[in-house]
């Protein structure tokens, strides 16, 4: 069985004059409510698995601190450019394959609209919109990660903050 968490960036300061999207980070409050989420990732999940977050900012700073929670090394989030810009479900699925198929978990962080649309796709009942700092975990029937398909997936969960 593999296991696929989404994991959307928490609220992100507004466009600043002279600071690219790629460079924004999170506010204070997306801050404490991603520890938030981390935390309740933590007690239902434990461990992340492998980390792979969109090289913008406020999704590695997400990723990172879903990382000291879970006592995952910060060193160990590998960066994806194809989680930042045009991604897709085509776009994830063909990432997952060059996952080795001795992993059996994958976080992935990253945003919208990429985080809705994917799980959705992916999951066999949906799962509707991912706030900000949202978690939803898919698991798949399959022993490779090129056996996971659109549609296939069980929703296993889905964390939403309470604001």
């Amino acid at each position: 069985m593999k296991k696929l968490i989404f994991v959307r960036h928490g609220k992100a300061e507004d466009d600043i004059p002279g600071l690219s999207d790629f460079e924004r980070s999170l506010t204070e409050r997306g801050k404490k409510i991603s520890k938030r989420m981390a935390e309740a990732f933590s007690k239902k999940e434990g461990s992340p698995g492998l980390l792979l977050s969109s090289p913008a900012f406020r999704a590695l700073e997400t990723g990172l601190v879903f990382a000291g929670v879970t006592g995952v090394s910060y060193d160990k989030i590998v960066l994806h450019n194809n989680l930042y810009f045009g991604t897709n479900t085509d776009k994830i699925l063909k990432l997952l394959q060059t996952i080795n198929d001795e992993i059996q978990k994958v976080t992935l962080f990253g945003h919208n609209p990429s985080f809705t649309d994917a799980p959705d796709a992916l999951s066999e009942t949906g799962c509707g919109p991912v706030p900000k700092s949202g978690v939803v975990c898919i698991s798949f029937k399959a022993e490779k990660w090129a056996d996971v398909k659109a549609g296939e997936g069980k929703l296993e969960y889905f964390l939403k903050p309470d604001r």
